[in-house]
């Protein structure tokens, strides 16, 4: 439940809020701004008005092939990040198990360490176990790396969901799985959206740990962008981050048709 804000903290805070979108914003605009320039070259402020720099990328082998393999990967881990994270946040919420804080702090480490080290140890590891697999390390890393978000909304939507309808639904004779599929998943449905959201998001943009598994056949965006800068920045690059953009915006106005994404995070 909200409470209203009085007239004096309003004052004070919306100034605050508008100030803070526009701080997280203006760089955004400046991408978009720089991908409609006129010259050859990504400048700010651009330089007359084209689409053409869009026309070409989406015409672009490289980019469309970088994309394709991006978009994949970042469903194969949200899928994965899925599987895993929700059992485990039935575990650390629903059972008693000994020693239930230091698993919960084990499964959200990846949180807490640097994603560069990550990236150095898996990069490690796979080459102990001879794993020369590209799309295949990168999807072990993005699982490891995603399931935390997962793991962190579901909880918090088991917590906050009513067990006692559960309770009732196996009074009344449903099994373990209907009443999973019929009175659990409905009530922390926005949680569990929000978790796949951000496990999306965060592989579909994940470069730390992707420079170092990615190999030159199989090319995350970030990776594709991040060369294209070193090279030659022409508002092609602009163009390309803005479609990321774009393609997050429609994926998050999506989640919120499906599920409603503003009732997950007011919990």
């Amino acid at each position: 439940m909200s409470a209203r804000l009085s007239g004096g903290s309003a004052w004070v805070l919306y100034p605050v809020a508008a100030l803070t979108m526009l701080f997280v914003i203006a760089p955004l605009a400046v991408v978009v701004a720089m991908s409609v320039s006129g010259s050859a070259f990504a400048t700010f402020p651009p330089r007359g008005f084209t689409l053409a720099w869009y026309g070409r990328v989406l015409q672009d082998p490289d980019f469309l092939a970088s994309l394709a393999f991006s978009a994949t990967l970042a469903a194969a881990a949200t899928a994965g990040a899925l599987a895993l994270g929700l059992p485990a946040a039935f575990a650390l919420t629903r059972c008693a198990l000994p020693g239930r804080q230091a698993f919960r702090m084990l499964l959200l480490s990846p949180l807490i360490f640097p994603v560069l080290v990550i990236g150095v140890a898996l990069l490690r590891l796979f080459s102990d176990w001879n794993s020369n697999s590209a799309p295949l390390n990168l999807l072990i890393a993005h699982i490891l790396v995603t399931s935390p978000y997962v793991v962190r909304t579901v909880s918090a939507s088991l917590l906050l969901a009513d067990a006692s309808l559960e309770e009732a639904a196996r009074t009344l004779g449903a099994g373990w799985w209907r009443v999973l599929r019929r009175v659990t998943i409905p009530q922390i449905a926005p949680g569990l959206a929000a978790g796949a959201l951000f496990a999306f998001m965060v592989s579909f943009d994940n470069y730390p740990v992707s420079m170092w598994l990615a190999d030159a056949q199989n090319v995350p965006m970030p990776m594709l962008i991040f060369r294209l800068v070193g090279s030659i920045f022409t508002p092609a690059v602009p163009a390309m981050s803005t479609l990321m953009i774009l393609i997050a915006f429609v994926v998050v106005v999506v989640m919120e048709r499906l599920v409603g994404l503003r009732r997950a995070m007011a919990m």
